[in-house]
């Protein structure tokens, strides 16, 4: 991607960008990231663009432009904006019953309050709907939040793996056990959007991945997004990290045996499956801030984007349980369809600005779109969990110490 316009023309100071260097330097020569890249972009124009560290640090492989990584859970808005676009043909409404697509979701339960054992249930007072599950109010979790429910998807291997069988599969294995509470009642992050892109199959007739290529893969020309990496693209395909007791850098996922290579995906996980690049998840973050369109092809009305980056909760997320998530405040910060909302900066104690939209993944990545700014912001590195290091919050900073205008 070539920067083509000089900062200060639009806005940014060239010097001040720089501190985003400094950054990404500082976590690669500290040994706490083996490689990153930033991109920026003010009106659709890249004003920053840079990649720091390696892709494989064992075999010294540096990170570069075109650098496929996991993006998990950046997977989320982009199977809302899928399924966004059947609601544009009329095909569902958000408010029916997630039991009209899918039969097992029918009689749902939910563990009761202060329930010891993931038997302790009763019925579900609402049902849950399309809304609840592209807000995360249905009332399903992750693993890794524990508690009862928690520790059963761990147990039942309730992840939407690659390799857990199919995605029809997972969710029926899923509605098998109880909800966390009552949907609508309140905010958890978990497994919403997976089921979401089920529902996406039954309505379109079509797999999840293949609804991906035909409606926006294709469209906007994101050729390195997929499920999975073939065997011509595995030397661009980034190793993940963890960290070890020691603190040092450990291998989570060698992308030269990774689980993501292509022929090992049975399931397509719409909440944390796609591979991807910063050029082609800038051209679907692009069509977001232009409200349906990049370029000449448009996915969606600008009034449905609008009404996916509004607040879609009563009050914050803090409001709704779940005052924190991350390493990110989320006091003053709200949820639409498959993505946070800023609603009030000083009060989520970030820089930002009112109506930002984004999310981020597991191996520490993020995106946002700015509409005061009219920003749009990627990180990339490989890192689990993305709770590790205060990355989002200082991105945020440090990009807007740059603005000048």
């Amino acid at each position: 991607m070539d920067i083509t316009e000089k900062p200060e023309s639009l806005g940014f100071s060239r010097d001040r960008l720089e501190n985003i260097t400094h950054w990404m330097n500082r976590y690669v020569e500290s040994g706490k990231l083996a490689g990153t890249q930033t991109l920026v972009a003010r009106h659709g124009k890249p004003v920053y663009f840079n990649s720091v560290g390696n892709l494989d640090q064992e075999n010294n492989i540096p990170w570069a432009d075109n650098t496929i990584a996991r993006f998990y859970s950046m997977t989320k808005p982009v199977t809302s904006v899928a399924l966004m676009m059947l609601y544009e043909r009329g095909l569902f409404h958000l408010d029916d019953p997630v039991e009209e697509f899918i039969p097992s979701f029918a009689n749902m339960r939910r563990l009761r309050p202060q329930a010891r054992d993931i038997d302790d249930t009763e019925p579900v007072v609402t049902l849950p709907t399309v809304h609840h599950l592209l807000t995360h109010q249905s009332g399903l979790t992750y693993g890794f939040n524990g508690g009862v429910l928690g520790d059963a998807y761990v147990n039942s291997k309730m992840d939407f793996g690659v390799k857990r069988g199919t995605l029809e599969e997972q969710v029926d294995r899923l509605a098998e056990l109880p909800l966390q509470f009552d949907p609508g009642s309140r905010w958890n992050y978990g497994v919403s959007t997976d089921v979401a892109g089920r529902v996406l199959e039954v309505i379109s007739g079509q797999s999840l991945k293949d609804f991906l290529e035909e409606n926006i893969f294709d469209p906007l020309g994101m050729t390195d997004t997929a499920f999975d990496v073939p065997e011509d693209k595995i030397d661009r395909f980034a190793s993940l990290y963890g960290r070890g007791e020691d603190g040092n850098l450990t291998l989570a996922d060698p992308a030269a045996t990774s689980i993501f290579k292509a022929g090992a995906t049975t399931c397509y996980s719409g909440g944390g499956g796609l591979v991807s690049t910063a050029d082609d998840y800038f051209k679907f973050a692009e069509m977001i801030r232009n409200r349906g369109k990049f370029g000449s092809v448009r996915l969606l009305g600008s009034r449905t984007v609008d009404f996916m980056t509004q607040n879609h909760l009563d009050g914050d997320l803090a409001d709704n349980g779940q005052p924190v998530f991350s390493e990110v405040s989320f006091e003053g910060v709200g949820f639409g369809l498959g993505g946070w909302v800023m609603l009030d900066p000083p009060k989520s104690q970030m820089m930002g600005s009112v109506g930002d939209f984004g999310w981020g993944g597991m191996a520490s990545t993020v995106f946002w779109v700015d509409p005061v700014e009219d920003l749009t912001v990627i990180f990339l590195t490989q890192l689990v969990p993305s709770s590790l290091l205060p990355l989002r919050k200082e991105l945020r900073a440090l990009v807007h110490q740059a603005l000048i205008d």
